[in-house]
C-alpha cells in the first residue's frame, strides 16, 4: 500500500485552508486528517468531524498510551496532536493523508513520517499582505492581528525546513501549483 502524508503549513492568514479545501474537493485519494484537542469545541464545531475532543485528563491519558503520532502542549493545558488511530485509518482506506497543521507540527510530522510526506509551506507574499488580509478578515481585534503577525513572523523563518513553498499570491495560481505539487508527488 502506498502510505504516503502531505503536510500543509502557514502562518494564520496566508490561505492555508482555502488551499486545503480546494485540493479535499478535488482529489477523491485525499484525504483531512482529524487532530485531537484538549480544548472545548468553538461554534458549531462537532466531535469527529473538525475535531477529536479530549478532555485534558484524556488526552494526557492518550499521551501515557502513546497513542499519538505527535502532539503539543500549544498553550498550558492546551494540547493537540495527531492519533495514530487516525492515520491507520485513513491509510486503511488506501487515501493520501493531507494535513492542515501549524508550522511546528508541520516540521515535526515531515520529521516523523520523512520520504512517506511531503511538506507545503504556504507564504503570504509578504507580511503587509497577511496583515491587510487579517484586517480584512474582521474577526480579530487589533491586538490580535497584531500577535498574529508577530508570530507569523517568527513562523516564515522555519520555510526552509519544508520540502516545497507555494506563495499564495494570485489564488488561481496558487492553487493550480497546488494540484501540480499533489499529482507530482502521488503520482495521481
Amino acid at each position: 500500500m502506498n502510505k504516503k502524508v502531505i503536510i500543509f503549513s502557514a502562518p494564520s492568514g496566508a490561505g492555508k485552508s482555502t488551499v486545503v479545501g480546494h485540493l479535499l474537493k478535488t482529489f477523491p485519494f485525499l484525504e483531512f486528517s482529524i487532530s485531537a484537542t484538549s480544548r472545548a469545541p468553538r461554534g458549531n464545531e462537532r466531535n469527529g468531524v473538525e475535531y477529536y475532543f479530549f478532555s485534558q485528563e484524556q488526552f494526557r491519558d492518550l499521551i501515557a498510551k502513546d497513542a499519538f503520532v505527535e502532539y503539543e502542549e500549544v498553550y498550558p493545558g492546551s494540547f493537540y496532536g495527531t492519533l495514530k488511530s487516525e492515520v491507520e485509518r485513513i491509510w486503511a482506506k488506501g487515501h493520501v493523508i493531507l494535513f492542515d497543521i501549524d508550522v511546528k507540527g508541520g516540521v515535526n510530522l515531515k520529521r516523523i513520517f520523512g520520504d512517506k510526506a511531503l511538506s507545503v509551506f504556504v507564504k503570504p507574499p509578504s507580511v503587509e499582505e497577511l496583515r491587510r488580509r487579517l484586517v480584512g478578515r474582521g474577526t480579530d481585534s487589533p491586538e490580535a492581528i497584531e500577535k498574529r503577525v508577530a508570530k507569523a513572523e517568527e513562523e516564515l523563518k522555519f520555510e526552509p525546513q519544508f520540502d516545497r513553498i507555494l506563495e499564495n499570491d494570485v489564488l488561481e495560481k496558487t492553487l493550480a501549483e497546488a494540484d501540480e505539487i499533489v499529482k507530482n508527488f502521488t503520482g495521481r
